[in-house]
């Protein structure tokens, strides 16, 4: 087994998952993707590491990325192959591991426009460099990924509110949308649970629900074959956001998560949709 595929097998993600629906090649190849995807996060969040000796090595990474490995561990000769192969632009993988520097020290956003730089290194650039693995080929599939990808990441920006104050008191609501609600940081850092944090909560769920929609949209016809796993990602992580949203966001006290029967459900009704269209 490769490390790409240890790595894979190890982490048991929404989009592992979601990646059995595609032919062996690009299944391959995605995870290796997800595998470089999974290995740059980790380094973000090592609690077993000094911050510095983090972000040496993720600046690493990038430096081999854009100017080549000197002596290349397997996962970065993957990772090297994947990009000829598949023709990705090194500035995808960049911008994620970005996104990743940006998480090395507690930051606050004022505004969704500050927290979508965010979401777009760590999401929308993620779905970008997807599209050349899954094979999708019509420039609206740019777009469709793009805002796919601040709806997956918002969705798990409140998914993990708990979790992230419990890692670094890590804030990623913006300041601009707390304010708007009279709810303050020493509210959320105090996991304070009222009716302000719920209209927060539901506030930030019409616009993650606004991307989804978005996303709808714009997917290409032309490229709804390619665009299954993604499909399946977005049907699993909306799901997963209307289950936050009936249980008015509990998230201080638990992880939603969705069972392998419905995860299940939905990978047989895109399945089908397949079937029937081919």
């Amino acid at each position: 087994m490769t490390d790409s595929a240890e790595i894979t097998k190890q982490a048991k993600s929404n989009l592992a998952f979601a990646l059995q629906i595609l032919p062996k090649e690009r299944r391959d190849g995605m995870v290796t993707f997800y595998a470089f995807c999974r290995v740059v996060d980790d380094l973000a969040d090592d609690p077993d590491r000094p911050i510095d000796e983090r972000e040496e090595s993720l600046k690493a990474w990038k430096k081999g990325l854009e100017e080549g490995f000197l002596n290349p561990v397997p996962l970065q000769q993957e990772v090297v192959d994947l990009m000829a192969r598949y023709s990705i632009p090194v500035h995808l993988l960049t911008a994620i591991i970005d996104g990743c520097l940006m998480d090395l020290r507690p930051q606050r956003f004022g505004t969704w426009e500050d927290l979508s730089q965010y979401t777009y290194k760590v999401a929308c650039a993620v779905g970008l460099a997807s599209l050349k693995v899954f094979g999708a080929t019509d420039p609206a599939s740019e777009r469709y990924a793009v805002a796919l990808g601040h709806a997956l990441q918002l969705t798990n920006i409140l998914r993990d509110v708990g979790e992230d104050l419990s890692n670094g008191v890590r804030i990623y609501l913006p300041l601009a949308d707390m304010a708007r609600f009279q709810y303050t940081e020493r509210d959320l850092i105090g996991r304070v649970y009222d009716g302000r944090f719920m209209a927060l909560m539901a506030f930030e769920a019409e616009r993650t629900e606004a991307y989804y929609r978005e996303a709808i949209e714009l997917m290409p016809k032309s490229d709804a074959k390619a665009l299954v796993p993604a499909e399946i990602m977005r049907s699993i992580y909306q799901t997963l956001l209307e289950k936050m949203k009936r249980d008015h966001f509990k998230v201080f006290h638990q992880r939603y998560r969705l069972s392998k029967a419905r995860k299940m459900g939905i990978f047989s009704k895109h399945l089908l949709r397949l079937g029937s269209a081919a």
